[in-house]
């Protein structure tokens, strides 16, 4: 599997997650083993479990970039996604922060409202800015 794959089951995950806060790694995976079509791999695991980690910090800098909302009103699609994005750009040094934007944007249009793609964009591309100052 490639890791544009294991970014998007990566982002199920993640997103099944925010509906179960009480369920773990291995209960979100038994609830996929009987999908013939998801089978997480090593990337997959690694990249929920840094959002994991680091969901406080990444909520905290999505949070200095939205106008007028709070991220508790986003759309639970691009919490997930934004989420995602932000720890791999901030905690995962072998994937350029373009990449990981690009993959974003790409898991935007294919999940969410059309309008959420170019909103993601935007606060990836704010994040990325701030961060070569």
């Amino acid at each position: 599997m490639g890791r544009t794959q294991s970014r998007e089951q990566a982002f199920i995950l993640i997103f099944e997650q925010l509906f179960n806060p009480e369920y773990t790694l291995d209960d979100l995976l038994a609830l996929t083993a009987e999908s013939e079509l998801f089978d997480p791999d090593d990337f997959t695991k690694e990249l929920y479990t840094l959002v994991q980690t680091h969901a406080a910090e990444a909520d905290e800098r999505i949070a200095g970039y939205l106008k007028n909302w709070r991220p508790e009103r986003l759309p639970k699609v691009s919490i997930a996604v934004l989420r995602l994005a932000v720890c791999e750009i901030l905690f995962a040094r072998d994937v350029p922060a373009s990449v990981s934007a690009n993959e974003a944007v790409n898991l935007a249009k294919k999940y969410a409202a059309a309008e959420d793609a170019a909103f993601i964009n935007g606060v990836l591309g704010s994040l990325i800015r701030d961060l070569q100052v």
